[in-house]
């Protein structure tokens, strides 16, 4: 049921309100003035506000404005019985969902009031969508194994400083999550994190999508655009699996990070940009560099900061933490009573060869999850999981 507030100083109108909203089966508190409004706002949440302009103590713009500073995401309708469109323009400038004139008309209120508290709920939904994604990107290190307790202390010092760090280890170890913790903890946390997947954006579009492109670049450069350095100005920029960028692209990074300022391709004026680099790979770079593949002066450029993020093999103490964890994180999403897990069940998660690391392990619980009942067992375990005993 959608919560309404009806401020205004005439008792007849908010009474009426009142009544034929309740009628409709809304939830709805009255205020005499603005000054009573905002005390209830202050004590209760509500979908819609209905408001009159002219008030005394605190009039209608006025509270339009408190909303706005108490960053409010609430829907205000504006309501006068001296309305002119001046005053409607001034109250949809400030912020005003929509104006109703008095003397109220009923089908009005009701069709405004409908999309208003859809569009509140849209905005609630969307709260809570980009919760659960924030959420999902930023979630502690769990575990407590000398190497990634060794990795928190290290996390812990390097974020403070502006150190580029090279973060190493196997696909699916948790190298981004490395990467987003050390720019959560920096003095850079409220600026952009912009991430780069270096393996997934083809080799002659890679420069575009890091420094941007000038209108008439190239073929289907049809407006100009910033690129991820310009984007993550201010803040952190991730390059993820770097050792699959191009030798182009590995020359104009190195400038970049000697001189802090980028081209845009297909421009001639230098940018400056401010950002801290992270970067990520699955490949042995030393090796790389003797192959000719990659820059070893890159290399020195990037790796002031060295982080070695150990395979699930290499940790198996960590698996009931990361089960539990990762049981809970689950039936959250899907809404549904944590699943337990028996103690065999977790030394036959000990046993598997956990090649895709911690994103296998999460898929292989999401799996006992959905197909397991109440307790997961260890011969579910050896049933859904496919261990392999080393």
């Amino acid at each position: 049921m959608s919560k309404i507030l009806v401020i205004d100083d005439e008792a007849p109108i908010r009474n009426s309100l009142k009544e034929i909203l309740e009628y409709e089966k809304y939830q709805v508190d009255i205020a005499e003035d603005g000054s009573a409004g905002i005390h209830l706002l202050s004590k209760k949440k509500f979908d819609v506000i209905f408001c009159d302009i002219k008030m005394p103590k605190m009039d209608g713009l006025e509270v339009l404005s408190k909303i706005q500073e108490l960053s409010l995401d609430i829907p205000v309708i504006m309501i006068s019985g001296h309305g002119t469109v001046d005053t409607a323009v001034d109250a949809l400038k400030n912020g005003a969902y929509d104006f109703i004139q008095k003397p109220l008309d009923l089908n009005r209120i009701l069709v405004t009031l409908r999309n208003a508290t859809d569009q509140s709920k849209l905005v609630r939904e969307t709260q809570i969508l980009k919760k659960k994604i924030y959420a999902s990107k930023t979630s502690d290190i769990v575990g407590k194994s000398r190497s990634i307790q060794e990795i928190k202390d290290m996390i812990d010092t390097v974020s403070p400083t502006d150190a580029r760090v090279l973060i190493t280890g196997g696909n699916g170890s948790g190298k981004e999550l490395v990467a987003r913790q050390l720019h959560e903890k920096s003095a850079r946390h409220q600026a952009p994190f912009i991430e780069v997947n270096c393996a997934a954006i083809p080799s002659e579009l890679i420069e575009s999508e890091l420094f941007g492109h000038e209108k008439g670049a190239f073929t289907s450069a049809i407006k100009q655009r910033k690129g991820k350095f310009e984007q993550a100005d201010g803040g952190t920029l991730f390059l993820d699996e770097i050792g699959d960028m191009s030798s182009s692209a590995q020359a104009k990074v190195l400038r970049a990070l000697q001189e802090n300022q980028i081209t845009r391709v297909g421009g001639e004026k230098n940018i400056k940009v401010n950002v801290r680099i992270l970067a990520a790979t699955n490949k042995n770079l030393r090796e790389e560099i003797d192959a000719g593949r990659f820059r070893e002066d890159l290399f020195h450029r990037l790796s002031v900061i060295l982080i070695h993020v150990p395979g699930l093999n290499e940790r198996r103490d960590d698996i009931p933490l990361l089960a539990d964890f990762f049981i809970t994180k689950i039936c959250n999403e899907y809404g549904m009573a944590k699943k337990k897990i028996d103690d065999k069940a977790l030394k036959e998660l000990q046993l598997v060869n956990w090649t895709g690391n911690i994103r296998e392990f999460r898929n292989i619980i999401e799996r006992l999850i959905i197909l397991c009942p109440e307790i997961i067992e260890a011969e579910h375990v050896k049933q859904y999981a496919n261990p392999n005993p080393e």
